[in-house]
């Protein structure tokens, strides 16, 4: 986690350079100037401030489609984010791995009286932004757009037509096939992904999750336009699909947009959720690849979405790992020994359990040692639990930082898109900050034991069989950097 008082330093440190280049105040400016000095405050006073958050005021309804539509208005800027949310992502891909990732790419490639260059074309010159995206759980399709009707009703038309009706031209799937080739062939090259595959096909076995979302060069060129077209058909449906709306709208405008896009989308079920894994015993694989680095990966089956100790463990992994510099493995394994660059850990909660992941590289001839390392933090970390300043700490981190989260429209769009998918309260944003600042030692402490083993990690490691060297012996920081530390 980055400190307080390293923030502060930066912001003395940028306040005396402004001083410096203001050589040539006359004395109203400068006495104006050490009167604003004087009414700074530092960081470590504004934290124990409330800080300022946006009020969400979200909407939902259905259309008449059946889509379900989370709406919230935000009349600041002349614009509008719509994110359509459908349940097709690769864990729908069944044998055929490499199809939701595929069909996601080709959607903006033509809809039959379109092409790709014409499609591109005419969102650009309605100063509209169209994207699209395939993950395990979900495809993703958005439009940021003006709110002027001149420009936002041709370009939910154009939207509207790309989402529902795409063509999935020959040619444009020929090249998009060979790109895919090429990255797979850019991924051999590339020992921390290869450790990632690995990872989940270890940590998932024949769940939909333990495959590539991308698919591989085995997978991808066997499929066909016509799996395209089917697997568009049965999960681009209004039936299967969430609309999420922020921006410069009224509420009648809003109802309008979204009946408009669900009417076009075709028509089908809901999918059937993910089902749930099984988790596999522990495991260590080493994959042989000649780098100067060994990539490490430590993961299990942690939770899901919606699960009610998620807070503890968010919470207790940015005192772990998740929050930058300052974590427990920032400090061990960088700060005191430079062992590694950087060292993170991760909780990923999706419809089904979701991994618990910590990930680093190392010198290859300190991989092991380092490993062993890692692991012992971790267990002791489980066992122990972390300390009441360090909660403290990360409490008033998360506060501070939590209203990023709703600061920009397409944030909060991101938000409701994930609100109204995994089906949490309209409320869940305000809930998680107050259930956050709830939380005890013994509360996260908990939660990791319930959720975490420290004996059934799947390990993935990538790099040189080389040598093996002790691990060097922890340096502590001066004396005299933690005291300057504390003066700022």
């Amino acid at each position: 986690m980055m400190s307080l008082r390293m923030l502060s330093t930066s912001l003395i440190s940028a306040v005396l350079i402004f001083s410096a280049g203001c050589s040539t105040l006359d004395n109203s400016q400068r006495a104006h100037s050490l009167s604003a000095e004087q009414r700074i405050s530092s960081l470590a006073a504004l934290s124990k401030q409330e800080p300022v958050t946006r009020a969400l005021d979200i909407q939902t309804w259905h259309t008449s489609a059946g889509t379900k539509v989370l709406f919230m208005a935000a009349p600041e800027l002349p614009m509008f984010d719509l994110r359509l949310t459908f349940a097709a992502g690769s864990s729908k891909d069944q044998q055929t791995h490499g199809l939701a990732n595929l069909t996601s790419a080709m959607l903006n490639e033509g809809t039959g009286s379109l092409d790709a260059g014409q499609i591109a074309t005419r969102f650009e010159d309605l100063g509209a932004e169209f994207s699209s995206g395939s993950y395990r759980d979900m495809a993703v399709v958005t439009l940021r757009s003006l709110s002027d009707p001149k420009l936002s009703t041709p370009a939910l038309e154009l939207f509207s037509q790309v989402a529902a009706q795409p063509s999935f031209p020959a040619n444009s799937l020929a090249r998009i096939k060979n790109q895919l080739l090429a990255s797979f062939e850019y991924q051999k090259q590339n020992p921390g992904q290869l450790a990632s595959l690995a990872l989940f096909e270890q940590l998932y076995g024949d769940h939909p999750y333990a495959h590539s979302s991308s698919g591989s060069a085995e997978s991808v060129p066997a499929i066909t336009r016509q799996q395209l077209k089917d697997f568009h058909r049965n999960y681009y449906s209004a039936e299967n699909a969430q609309i999420a709306l922020v921006g410069d709208l009224t509420l009648e405008q809003a109802k309008a947009i979204s009946e408009t896009v669900s009417a076009r989308l075709p028509h089908g079920t809901a999918a059937a959720a993910t089902p749930k894994p099984v988790a596999t015993a522990a495991s260590t694989t080493h994959i042989e690849f000649p780098s100067a680095q060994t990539h490490i990966l430590l993961a299990q089956l942690a939770v899901q979405r919606g699960d009610p100790d998620y807070p503890a463990l968010f919470l207790g992994n940015q005192i772990l790992g998740g929050g930058g510099f300052g974590t427990r493995l920032m400090e061990e394994v960088r700060e005191k020994r430079g062992l590694t660059y950087g060292i993170y850990s991760s909780f990923s909660p999706m419809q089904a359990a979701g991994p618990f992941m910590i990930n680093l590289q190392t010198r290859a001839p300190l991989s092991q040692a380092t490993l062993q390392l890692v692991q012992d933090l971790l267990r002791d970390y489980i066992a122990n639990g972390p300390t009441e300043a360090e909660l403290a700490d990360a409490k008033r981190e998360n506060l501070g930082s939590f209203p990023l989260s709703a600061a920009s429209n397409s944030a909060i769009v991101g938000q409701l898109a994930a609100i109204g998918f995994y089906d949490m309260p309209l409320t869940w944003m305000n809930d998680f900050m107050q259930d956050i600042q709830k939380l005890s030692v013994a509360d996260v402490h908990n939660a990791f034991k319930r959720h975490l083993n420290p004996d059934q990690l799947v390990i993935v490691t990538a790099g040189p069989e080389v040598a093996q060297l002790p691990l060097p012996e922890p340096v502590e920081r001066l004396k005299q950097d933690a005291n300057m530390e504390r003066q700022h």
